[in-house]
């Protein structure tokens, strides 16, 4: 599979993604969004969208965005299997009809995700827990065209991941990907977002405690890309 990457900053990168790419044998393609240069849709197999810090609809902050949305839709229009995870699951609902806007308060750290009726009817969560633990960094959330239900939620936010009906687009607000040293590059870029831990917020330190954590996740998100693989 030709794989193409879309990143939003140097310091957030494709993880487990990478290493399941490349225990498959498949070519990834890093895309730094801020640096434009997307390809034709038609050259790639698999696309994810990754995280970043900004908002889906700063574009005037970050001009880049217009080109990445407008690239988004035409992959989305084309049919390209596509996975968006955090800021990524974001972009990807917005270009299937979603919107984007901020969460009741920002959701970082190890929080139990649970995987709606709808995740039922499709095979990319097949195999996975009902409820299971998983990273989360954001402040913002999206909300899901009329028609589109959420396949996963948690006790803060509602729309946790989506499937369209052509099992083509998948997007999980959720971290899968992350290693303990990706984590690692995230606390030290971001310190500012950990500054005031509380319920929904959770200190560096308690972020990076249980390796464990990144094992498990690491075996969901292998399991989802082998099903993409296999259905795409």
């Amino acid at each position: 599979m030709r794989i193409a990457c879309v990143t939003h900053v140097p310091f957030e990168g494709p993880g487990a993604i990478a290493e399941w790419a490349a225990a498959r044998g498949h070519a990834l393609a890093r895309i730094d969004a801020w640096r434009g240069a997307f390809p034709d849709p038609t050259e790639v197999d698999l696309l994810v969208v990754l995280g970043g810090p900004m908002s889906a609809g700063a574009t005037l902050r970050h001009p880049w965005l217009i080109e990445e949305k407008a690239f988004l839709g035409r992959c989305v229009d084309d049919g390209v299997l596509s996975l968006g995870i955090c800021l990524g699951a974001q972009l990807l609902a917005e270009a299937v009809g979603g919107s984007v806007h901020s969460g009741t308060e920002p959701e970082i750290g190890w929080y139990p995700v649970t995987l709606r009726p709808a995740a039922s009817r499709v095979p990319y969560f097949a195999g996975w827990p009902e409820t299971f633990v998983a990273g989360h960094w954001h402040g913002d959330t999206f909300d899901l065209p009329v028609g589109l239900e959420a396949a996963a939620s948690s006790e803060l936010t509602p729309n946790q991941a989506f499937v369209t009906p052509d099992r083509r687009v998948v997007g999980l607000q959720f971290h899968l990907e992350w290693t303990g040293a990706a984590l690692r590059s995230l606390t030290l870029s971001d310190p500012e977002d950990l500054a005031d831990p509380g319920r929904w917020v959770m200190a560096a330190d308690a972020l990076l405690e249980d390796p464990g954590r990144f094992a498990t996740n690491r075996a969901l998100l292998f399991r989802m890309l082998d099903r993409m693989e296999e259905l795409g």
